[in-house]
């Protein structure tokens, strides 16, 4: 099993293309935008600031797919064998919509977080004062591992060939794979903006929940689709239903008016 992680983990840096990695910073920046960052205030120097979100932004990408490597794969692992154990293959596949949950929850639970590690670490550092600010750093560290989870399965569809020869075959459903991308970089900015809101106000767990069940939610798709329930252009279209809800809340949360002692203070580092 440590060779499976290891190679998991290689795999995120392999196959570059710069189509790849050019969409997935596209994607990104699309649906960060929303948020202005670059109105954070964190440490006292405008240079400090952007250091600080680059670490946020870089600790991210590698942290939570060190974990999804080291820690996600090992627990669908042994999860996957206790349910061997236990079940024989026709039960298991009998009831695979409910064996299947625990599994799917896992990746939310693992993701989430270590998407919301470098927020925290940062905020102990310094606290941002209000909390959209704190917001917009979890939307950064979102976007941090959106964009590399993207540029990984980008560039695994143009490694597999992929060319506008292959549009013109398969029509729409060859562009699903970057229609799936752009919208699960959305969730994963919304997802921990909204977790690192949650931190925040000191309700950390409760958020936090909240987006790993919104993730394990998304992921669940995988299993409709094996099963048969749902087809490919449908799973696509769940998948960009909850990422726009997600995102939708997030960016509630940070432009609605902020109330409270530090309302005042919050405001003017956001530049309002």
């Amino acid at each position: 099993m440590i060779q499976t992680m290891v190679d998991v983990f290689v795999s995120g840096f392999q196959n570059p293309s710069a189509w790849g990695i050019f969409l997935a910073l596209a994607f990104g920046a699309a649906w960060l935008a929303p948020f202005a960052p670059w109105v954070l205030r964190l440490p006292t120097t405008a240079l400090r600031a952007t250091l600080a979100l680059l670490g946020v932004f870089v600790s991210s990408a590698i942290l939570t797919w060190a974990a999804i490597s080291f820690v996600q794969v090992s627990l669908q692992t042994w999860y996957g064998q206790a349910l061997a154990h236990f079940w024989d293959q026709e039960t298991l596949m009998s009831w695979l919509l409910l064996a299947a949950a625990p599994q799917i929850l896992i990746t939310g639970l693992v993701q989430e977080a270590a998407k919301l590690l470098p927020p925290l670490v940062l905020m102990r550092w310094h606290r941002p004062q209000g909390a959209r600010l704190a917001l917009i750093v979890g939307a950064v560290s979102g976007a941090g591992f959106g964009i590399f989870e993207g540029q990984w399965a980008l560039n695994m569809i143009f490694a597999s060939g992929w060319s506008w020869g292959t549009v013109q075959l398969g029509g729409f459903q060859a562009l699903l794979g970057f229609w799936e991308r752009f919208f699960a970089i959305a969730f994963h900015i919304g997802a921990s903006a909204i977790a690192v809101y949650g931190l925040f106000r000191g309700r950390w767990w409760q958020f936090y929940l909240l987006a790993a069940f919104l993730h394990a939610f998304v992921n669940y798709s995988v299993v409709l689709l094996g099963t048969g329930y749902l087809t490919t252009l449908q799973i696509e279209i769940w998948v960009a239903v909850v990422a726009l809800i997600t995102v939708g809340i997030a960016l509630w949360l940070r432009w609605r008016p902020e109330r409270g002692p530090a309302a005042e203070t919050a405001m003017e580092a956001d530049g309002e």
